[in-house]
């Protein structure tokens, strides 16, 4: 009679299997979920070498999955001092007055629009206290940077240039360069020059994130853009990643057939606890840089335009994909990006084989959101990021779309109801990873989308597991507790779906596991 690695006791298991929605028990071997029952059913999978855990009647879940982040680029997204805190200019000045020096350069990240309170975003705001230092400041949205004209010159920038995507280098009435890079093309131009972590500390850092992840409950993630697979590669191969990663490598702008026949070639190379599945696609930037792709101008003129300058070329690039049996994921915020994917994906015609996702989708209207249940694509959606809006809509966010698309931000539950598959997730480092504000702010969005109902506590839990496996296409052997399945387990000290949303937000972390093994132990 075989024998378990893990034998998991004394919990209130929900499933999300619908055969045996709760259990007692949970056994596991060689990765996958041996058995599911009450102590009694699982007695016999003990063994000499089996480790038993008795978690005293915590909750245990299928593993809950991030299904946008970007834990491996966004190391280097969140290099230097986080802005994060910082709520005016006021705030900001005095933080990069006292900031450390890397190599001679000020870096930074997380710095949120509404610190600038509508004025434009212009290095003359904030040079004097760096006294000629190099700066190089990420917004919040990873879409845009602040930079002094000591960068600028480093990276021998004297004038806009013109992209292949749709990204600008900011310049005021009198044609200065103000040093606010929108988009990633832009910020490329500079950030090609500023010091950047070694290999060694990446990899330090790597671990510790994915430990620190895993510590919020987290098993896996699916990840929106191909990094350093190399180190990611060196680092599953000395120790289990904690995390199982999902990438999808960009498609941008430009691409060709061969490029595209370069996309489905990485699809399937794969390593321990990682692989390559999807392509992930950009139709716009975002609200608040003003590159959001609307219907109708936002209140400073912009957002009229794709990130595509041809948006059919996208169109056709999603064709080939298709046919080649590959998943795409496209960013798309605005209400003209979302309605131009789903047009997009409804032209593919009738197939199961593929559910394409749209990552996002912070405003749009009814006739929207039915589309969504009607042609199988899925909505990616990151409630943390009601939080960086307000609830008077004064933020820059609100203030933009005006009061009738505000009004309609991030709709959840109008998806889930209209029978939409919805996964959540937190777009790391744009938002923090942890998976338990992820289920709280889903159920309880803040900011402009806190008039708006919320997901249930069940709903919720199955964005970050259930409906996570049906957007990465892994339903049949991930995202519940059932025999053959994944073990992929999270414990937490409540119940996520019955207890409030502030409770599971700070829920105890009992037990992490993945792939069968404890990748974190709470107290």
């Amino acid at each position: 009679m075989p024998t378990a690695d893990l034998v998991i006791t004394g919990a209130r298991v929900r499933t999300l299997d619908p055969k045996r929605p709760h259990a007692g028990a949970v056994a596991v071997s060689d990765g996958l979920i041996a058995a599911v029952g009450e102590e009694a059913d699982v007695h016999h999978w003990r063994g000499s070498a089996t480790e038993v855990v008795d978690l005293g009647g915590a909750c245990l879940v299928p593993g809950l999955v991030d299904c946008h982040s970007h834990p491996v680029w966004g190391l280097e997204m969140a290099t230097g001092l986080d802005l994060g805190p910082v709520r005016d200019l006021g705030g900001l000045r005095t933080a990069l007055a006292a900031a450390e020096r890397t190599e001679g350069w000020v870096i930074g990240f997380g710095l949120d629009h509404n610190v600038f309170a509508g004025r434009p975003i212009d290095r003359a705001l904030i040079e004097d206290v760096l006294d000629g230092t190099p700066a190089f400041l990420r917004l919040y949205d990873g879409h845009s940077a602040l930079v002094t004209g000591a960068a600028l010159n480093a990276a021998g920038v004297t004038g806009p240039r013109t992209f292949a995507q749709r990204s600008h280098l900011a310049t005021d009435a009198d044609g200065r360069l103000t040093g606010h890079l929108v988009e990633h093309a832009a910020m490329d131009v500079v950030s090609a020059v500023v010091p950047r972590p070694s290999h060694a500390e990446r990899r330090t850092r790597l671990v510790a994130l994915l430990s620190a992840m895993a510590a919020t409950g987290l098993t896996g993630a699916h990840v929106m853009d191909l990094a350093d697979l190399d180190l990611l590669d060196a680092v599953a191969m000395e120790t289990v990643l904690p995390l199982r990663l999902r990438f999808a490598p960009w498609c941008m702008p430009g691409a060709d057939k061969d490029a595209l026949e370069e996309l489905v070639a990485l699809q399937g190379r794969a390593g321990r606890h990682w692989r390559v599945g999807g392509v992930k696609f950009f139709m716009d930037g975002t609200v608040e840089g003003g590159t959001a792709w609307l219907e109708h101008p936002d209140r400073h003129g912009q957002g009229t335009h794709a990130f595509w300058p041809d948006p059919s070329a996208y169109s056709e690039a999603v064709h080939h994909l298709h046919r080649a049996g590959v998943q795409t994921a496209t960013h798309a915020i605005g209400d003209a990006a979302v309605r131009h994917v789903l047009d997009t994906v409804e032209s593919l015609g009738p197939d199961s084989r593929l559910a394409h996702r749209v990552e996002h989708i912070e405003s749009v209207p009814d006739d929207t959101v039915a589309r969504f249940a009607r042609l199988g694509v899925i909505a990616s959606m990151q409630p943390p990021h009601t939080g960086y809006t307000r609830v008077d809509r004064s933020d820059e966010w609100s203030l933009r779309l005006g009061e009738a698309r505000s009004a309609r931000a991030w709709r959840l539950r109008d998806l889930r109801d209209a029978g939409a598959v919805v996964a959540l997730g937190s777009d790391w480092p744009i938002a923090h990873y942890d998976a338990r504000a992820v289920l709280a702010t889903a159920r309880a969005p803040r900011g402009a989308a806190s008039a708006r109902v919320g997901l249930t506590g069940i709903q919720a839990l199955e964005g970050c597991t259930s409906h996570a496996a049906l957007a990465a296409g892994d339903a049949s052997f991930a995202g519940r507790i059932a025999e053959g399945f994944r073990a992929d387990l999270t414990a937490l000290g409540v119940d996520p779906v019955d207890a409030g949303a502030d409770e599971v937000a700070e829920a105890p972390v009992r037990l992490t596991v993945t792939g069968g093994h404890i990748v974190h132990r709470g107290d």
